[in-house]
């Protein structure tokens, strides 16, 4: 279970050095003793793919080597992996730090481990796919033999729990368009994830915003919601705090949930009113 205790153990057990290269820091006894304690035999696994991770991306591998090892130790304390060919969670370089980022699969692989959902996916909507869509309700009506071309129209995201509880979350591309202008800064860059990834992000996005309005969310998936988009520092007091640059409405993003549908941290069963 990833605390906020736990990430800031596994990143302050080990005395850091301002100017260490990633391979020196990920090379330490104590370093790696760290990612031992939390993966286990999957330690060196998860070692050698940040390192590969980071060669690959020329922009990350010039960011600071302490946020990669950070954004890494969040990944590991959710349990993802990090291989950006997965897609469950990124480090990605953001003005000369790495942020940590929870990819749309990393959402989906912590809402299964709560063995409440009994299925879960998001999808494109396609031209001609879409038959009906009642934003009061949610409900929608999508026909995959109608599509007409391969222009996507929007998105949507669904859940449904082992007690019978469904929920859809549809976006339109104007919508989701919309949604990453308002939280992230960096949507009009060339080098930005909207601009690189655009299809995967706003698979997140739906997926994202279904979980945390109507979602059981675990301790697990709780911090997720914190961490996505962050960079994680640690404060002066020893404290571990996560930065959002990217993302000044962070609050307002994760908060978008109606309050009576909001988990208690310590309990993972959603409290849906009149239910």
């Amino acid at each position: 279970m990833a605390t906020q205790q736990s990430i800031k153990d596994s990143i302050g057990k080990s005395q850091l050095v301002q100017g260490d290269r990633l391979e020196t820091l990920l090379s330490r006894v104590d370093v790696k003793r760290r990612f031992e304690e939390i993966l286990g035999k999957k330690a060196p696994a998860f070692i050698s793919s940040i390192i590969s991770a980071t060669k690959a991306n020329p922009q990350l591998k010039v960011c600071d080597p302490h946020s990669i090892l950070s954004s890494a130790v969040v990944a590991a304390t959710l349990d993802l992996p990090i291989n950006p060919s997965l897609g469950f969670a990124h480090m990605v370089p953001y003005s000369g730090k790495a942020q940590f980022q929870l990819g749309w699969k990393g959402f989906v692989q912590l809402a299964i481990r709560t063995g409440q959902y009994k299925t879960m996916n998001a999808a494109e909507v396609y031209e001609g796919e879409l038959k009906s869509w009642n934003r009061v309700t949610g409900e929608i009506d999508i026909d995959l033999n109608g599509k007409k071309s391969d222009t996507v129209i929007g998105y949507v995201a669904f859940f449904k729990l082992i007690n019978g509880f469904e929920k859809y979350h549809y976006m339109t591309m104007a919508e989701v368009t919309a949604h990453a202008k308002r939280y992230s800064k960096s949507f009009g860059s060339q080098a930005g994830q909207w601009h690189l990834n655009f299809n995967v992000m706003a698979l997140k996005t739906v997926i994202k915003l279904l979980l945390s309005k109507y979602g059981i969310l675990s301790v697990d998936m709780q911090k997720a919601l914190q961490a996505d988009q962050a960079i994680v520092v640690e404060t002066p007091a020893q404290e571990i705090e996560f930065e959002h640059p990217d993302n000044p409405e962070k609050e307002a993003e994760i908060s978008e949930a109606p309050k009576e549908l909001i988990n208690d941290a310590n309990e993972d069963r959603p409290l849906y009113p009149n239910k």
